[in-house]
């Protein structure tokens, strides 16, 4: 049996792995982030300059929510799409004074002033625009978005629809997007599936990455260009990243694991709330905007079931599938309760993982252990695989070894009594060789056992799975 690795020495093979075992960068266009880490855009007043700036400091790409981004404006209620503009603009020039990382602004398509923001981004010179909550096929203003350097990567939720967004985009601008992001539907807030589909192995996020990546496939080579694709929606931990990126995906989208951060730009109750969460406080509700969405559970919403119509002001459309007239409460307004702390006038929108956040971290502390968690699934992956050949190359020459040692002991002893006294010298010569081969196999099989010994070692300093122990 092999003795656990001390701390010390536990300690040293993981700062090892960490500095061989790195995360791979994300390349998207001409642009590259040290970190294949897309920190989600989380509105409304999740994700402002302040979690933006922490992660694009640290080599990820930080990325504003334009969602209900005025209301942190004193004069949203009397001029909503103004307000918003402002904020935004304001947000993107409180970012790129913090820092020279990778921006980028999080727009849903079927959002009020969509277009007004998407220009005021783009005037601003963001690196990246992520559009989701619908479609961007229509009037988008693709060569003002090309001559300011900026990159296009829309949000979807299959292979079908990235398929007809870059079809569109070929049609009627002659263009494609730069990149994909694919969510599953274990992802916070509003999600892009029915009901019946989140739970449905059949939509989980590993088997939309294929989907997706195949849909890609006809435009890079019709662009002469990769597309990457980057996938989120329960993405908690290094293990997660280093899974999602062995399905061909380039990088991930998290955003439930950069809530619990300092920098994070809600209210520290906010916060809070995902620490204290359990697995059964996360449940899915129907949205004023007609779509499912994922939450932490919350007297808010409990009244909400029961019937109970909450006050509210509505000062804009905000979204073109709002029910205003019959919804029971005002979804933004709701959240920028939560946002500013009120959680028993609004709730949380989460992931499906909250409930495994257990502390409130820096955004540097969150990404070295991301960082070394990939690593260390990295490692036990390629040991593991060089266990598994090990053990079929111990197996084989186990074989081998039984069946040359038969071949002395018996059958060349036979032989050899029927040979004539010309032919026997010619004889112990080969039967010299086969005891030689004899050697070498044990040898080489001895060398097999210990090197398992050794990996087998090496896992147990990690806390991992041993290896198959083999013939």
């Amino acid at each position: 049996m092999n003795e656990p690795a001390t701390p010390d020495k536990s300690a040293n093979l993981k700062a090892l792995i960490s500095s061989t075992h790195p995360l791979p960068p994300l390349q998207i266009g001409t642009r590259v982030a040290h970190l294949p880490i897309v920190q989600g855009g989380m509105g409304v007043g999740l994700s402002l300059s302040g979690l933006a700036t922490a992660v694009a400091a640290e080599g990820g790409i930080g990325v504003i929510a334009a969602t209900g981004i005025g209301m942190i404006e004193p004069d949203y209620y009397e001029r909503p799409l103004e307000a918003n503009l402002r904020a935004l603009r304001k947000e993107i020039h409180k970012a790129r004074m913090n820092t020279r990382g990778l921006l980028g602004v999080n727009i849903m398509v079927a959002a009020d002033g969509f277009l007004q923001m998407l220009q005021t981004a783009v005037e601003e010179r963001i690196d990246f625009l992520f559009l989701g909550a619908g479609l961007p096929i229509k009037n988008i203003p693709v060569t003002l978005i090309r001559e300011a350097g900026v990159s296009v990567i829309p949000i979807v939720s299959s292979g079908r629809a990235a398929r007809l967004i870059f079809k569109s985009w070929e049609k009627l601008y002659r263009d494609v997007p730069d990149a994909v992001v694919v969510e599953g539907p274990r992802a916070g807030g509003h999600l892009g599936f029915k009901p019946e589909e989140i739970d449905d192995p059949a939509f989980q996020l590993e088997r939309l990455i294929p989907d997706v990546l195949a849909a890609l496939r006809e435009f890079e080579i019709r662009s002469g260009r990769k597309i990457p694709v980057i996938a989120g929606g329960g993405v908690f931990t290094g293990e997660d990243i280093h899974r999602i990126l062995k399905t061909g995906a380039r990088g991930v989208q998290m955003g439930t694991r950069f809530i619990a951060t300092d920098e994070c730009d809600a209210d520290r109750r906010f916060k809070q709330a995902y620490v204290d969460c359990r697995k059964e406080d996360i449940v899915i509700i129907q949205s004023p905007v007609g779509l499912p969405g994922r939450a932490i559970r919350s007297p808010f919403l409990e009244d909400v079931s029961r019937g109970v119509r909450k006050l509210f002001r509505c000062p804009s459309h905000c979204l073109e599938s709002c029910g205003a007239k019959e919804a029971r409460y005002c979804i933004a307004e709701a959240l920028d309760n939560a946002r500013q702390g009120r959680l028993w006038e609004g709730f949380a929108f989460c992931g499906a993982n909250a409930y495994r956040v257990t502390s409130i971290v820096p955004v540097k502390d969150l990404l070295a252990g991301l960082r070394q968690g990939y690593a260390i699934a990295s490692f036990v992956g390629s040991v593991k695989t060089e266990c598994a050949r090990a053990a079929e190359k111990m197996k084989i020459l186990k074989n081998e070894y039984g069946l040359t040692l038969a071949r002395v002991r018996d059958g060349l002893r036979d032989e050899f009594r029927r040979m004539s006294g010309e032919n026997r010298a010619k004889f112990r010569d080969e039967k010299a060789r086969l005891r030689e081969k004899l050697v070498r196999i044990r040898r080489e099989y001895l060398d097999a056992k210990a090197r398992l010994r050794e990996l087998n070692a090496q896992l147990n300093g990690l806390g991992s799975a041993a290896c198959p122990q083999g013939a």
